[in-house]
């Protein structure tokens, strides 16, 4: 059981290297306020004087003390001698030698006027005349700065002292002063603070042979005023006197016997500097016992922690050649299969790569062309206008060809844009997916130099398509805008637009003579028939004779238009009546403007204008939709073969091409400052915790229950 104390010295030894945080080891921490006797108790323990010695607070930085008992039998066991970490093997036979490299130490890093620090200070001691432990002096807790002292030094005092001691995995001895009142203890309030239950808690009283006369501390020795659950030791340490005329300290020891014998006979077995010291051994082999298990564990855990941390960073590259062309493939396949979506690390919580280009192609893109109306911008009054330019100077007998083409190019030219934005967004997604592969892969974030030049070697490459891709996207809108096909299979042509049309004023009129016409005579009822039925004949007769006269007849359109001015005439007659106009010269205008055409509002269009207008909206629509369709389903096949695969069929050739070269092997891979030195403290850490787990397996067949 004695070997648990040397094991968790080695393992102190072991994480002093790196850091105390990492591992919460079982030690005895000494707390108390200034003066209160600290660091005599320790040489007490010691048997040697071997600490710094002064008037206020001496203690400046926290000291690990380990005793290691030797077996004097051994070849040089009886030599007592002092190591400090920070000194390597260097041996301190001389113990005065030892004070003033504590010293020297604490002033090379906290000054020389009374500055703390919370940096430890590493000692171990080997002597046959001391018992196995692992003690902490922590300096003494204070009120008032002095010196270089900051104005907080209570607060920093008392947060260095907790920085120990709230370790679960401790045992706190709290020294108090037997001439004072243990219940204004600061040590042992500090020690409820962190162990309210006083499981790890042991209070050594000190200066018993200081109380005034008539007083006696057995009260508080037995526990009577504050009880501590690990109990309450009387100690008697050496007076200033003694220390200046250097008193041995077994002598002190004997005297310390003697005093406890003469005033508190009940009690000689249970306080002196020697029963401390056993107490200790007892308490801290017991509670390393406890603490063990648990300390195997959590250093397994962490070894598996930091293999998994190092091998983020890499190992150190010898071989650059190998190393940057296995880095450029690398980003090359991951940028391929976030597009094709076979990567490893899939988003779960937004769309990215090629899911996110078949959004923008069938949701956004297809979504903004459903959005398009075929009409919109085009007002009657535009369609009108085209008709009459189309027939020049003759007044329009037919629907001119030439004015569908042209009105219906006017809306098939508003895809373009539409198009081109398509084309954008996916080439911004290409330019994610970039910084998406450069988060991902594991070297680049080391290189940072070779990071930013695949970054920019690719944002080149999409550069260059770019242009490609919209030309082509601007060609399939001037390719629909160069033939347009009225003999497409899904046009609805003219006859069925003006079927439709003549279909809905048939119903139109019927319902309005019926509000308007019931008490009109029979011979009214009979023109009325007559009108009803010429329309359709008209249309059945000559079904296309709108446009240009194609398999149209003129007696048909005269009927027709005969027909029309009786229907004017009878039903149009008060809205006739009230827009006839007026020459020019009969209102007595002296001035024509010859470069404004007059148009009839919609109110006062005629029978054959509406027709007109309907007509050429009908066809508009029909021939638009079948365009939308065209574009909607080859602008992303065009995006596709010029844009995304020419990427992925050449990313790894351009940046091999323009990356692997010799002599910017060095330059590439220049790893960051940074990344290095977090890889040498996650290699030193890493080498502790296994070294840490080699010592803790030397005790693996202790019998610990």
């Amino acid at each position: 059981m004695e070997q648990l104390i040397p094991t968790i010295n080695k393992l102190q030894d072991v994480f002093n290297t790196v850091g105390r945080e990492y591992i919460q080891l079982p030690q005895i921490v000494v707390t108390g306020t200034q003066s209160s006797g600290k660091s005599s108790v320790l040489e007490s323990l010691v048997g040697r004087d071997f600490l710094p010695r002064g008037t206020g607070i001496v203690t400046r930085r926290p000291l690990i003390l380990q005793l290691i008992h030797t077996d004097p039998d051994s070849e040089g066991g009886e030599v007592e001698y002092g190591k400090f970490l920070h000194l390597g093997d260097q041996r301190f036979t001389d113990f005065l030698e030892i004070r003033d490299e504590i010293q020297r130490e604490t002033d090379r890093v906290s000054g020389t006027n009374k500055g703390i620090s919370s940096e430890p200070i590493s000692l171990k001691i080997f002597s046959p005349h001391v018992l196995n432990l692992t003690l902490v002096d922590t300096p003494g807790i204070t009120k008032v700065p002095i010196g270089d002292q900051p104005a907080d030094i209570e607060k920093q005092m008392r947060e260095l002292v907790l920085s120990y001691t709230k370790n679960p995995n401790c045992l706190i001895l709290a020294v108090s002063p037997a001439n004072q009142d243990l219940a204004t203890s600061e040590a042992l309030k500090l020690a409820k603070y962190v162990d309210s239950q006083g499981n790890r808690t042991l209070c050594v009283c000190t200066k018993l042979d200081l109380m005034d006369r008539g007083t006696d501390a057995m009260d508080a020795l037995m526990g009577r005023v504050v009880p501590v659950k690990l109990g309450i030791i009387g100690v008697v340490n050496r007076s200033q006197h003694d220390i200046n005329s250097n008193k041995p300290i077994q002598t002190a020891i004997k005297d310390e016997m003697l005093f406890f014998q003469r005033k508190y006979p009940s009690l000689v077995g249970k306080c002196g500097t020697i029963y401390l010291a056993r107490v200790l051994n007892k308490l801290l082999i017991h509670h390393i016992k406890e603490c063990l298990p648990e300390l195997k564990t959590r250093i397994n855990v962490m070894i598996a922690q930091y293999q998994t941390v190092l091998a983020t960073y890499g190992e150190p590259v010898d071989e650059k050649g190998p190393q940057l062309l296995q880095t450029i493939t690398k980003f090359a396949s991951t940028y391929c299969d976030t597009i094709e979506g076979t990567a490893k690390d899939i988003q779960t919580a937004e769309l990215c790569g090629g899911a996110r280009i078949c959004y923008i192609f069938h949701e956004t893109f297809g979504r903004t062309l459903s959005s398009v109306d075929p009409l919109e911008g085009l007002s009657t009054t535009d369609i009108l206008t085209a008709i009459r330019n189309a027939t020049g100077p003759r007044p329009a007998l037919f629907v001119p060809e030439i004015a569908f083409e042209l009105l219906v190019k006017r809306q098939i030219q508003r895809l373009q844009d539409p198009s081109v934005r398509c084309v954008e967004l996916v080439y911004d997604e290409l330019q994610r997916i970039i910084q998406h592969c450069g988060r991902h892969i594991r070297d680049l974030n080391r290189f940072v130099k070779l990071h930013d030049k695949i970054v920019e070697v690719v944002t080149a490459l999409l550069r260059t398509r770019l242009q490609p891709t919209n030309q082509m996207v601007e060609h399939l809108i001037s390719i629909e805008l160069a033939y347009i096909n009225t003999n497409h299979p899904d046009f609805i042509g003219g006859a069925t637009v003006v079927s439709d049309w003549m279909q809905r004023e048939t119903n139109q009129r019927r319902r309005n003579r019926q509000h308007v016409g019931e008490g009109k005579a029979g011979g009214e009822k009979d023109k009325d028939k007559k009108s009803l039925v010429k329309p359709d004949s008209a249309v059945t007769s000559s079904g296309f004779w709108l446009f240009g006269g194609r398999g149209g007849r003129k007696d048909d359109s005269a009927a027709v238009a005969e027909s029309e001015a009786e229907e004017d005439k009878d039903y149009d007659a008060p809205m006739m009546k009230s827009s006839s106009v007026d020459t020019p010269v009969e209102r007595g205008w002296s001035f024509v403007n010859h470069t404004d055409v007059p148009l009839a509002g919609a109110q006062d269009l005629t029978s054959k204008q509406k027709m007109e207008v309907e007509l050429i909206e009908g066809l508009i629509k029909s021939y638009f939709q079948i365009v939308k369709k065209n574009i909607q389903d080859s602008v992303p096949k065009a995006v596709m073969h010029f844009l995304v695969n020419h990427v992925k069929q050449k990313i790894q050739s351009e940046l091999v091409g323009a990356l692997y070269k010799e002599a910017e092997f060095d330059v590439l891979l220049e790893e960051s400052e940074q990344i290095a030195a977090r890889r040498n403290e996650a290699a030193e850490m890493l080498a502790a915790l296994r070294k840490a787990s080699q010592v803790v397996s030397e005790v693996r067949d202790l019998q610990l229950y």
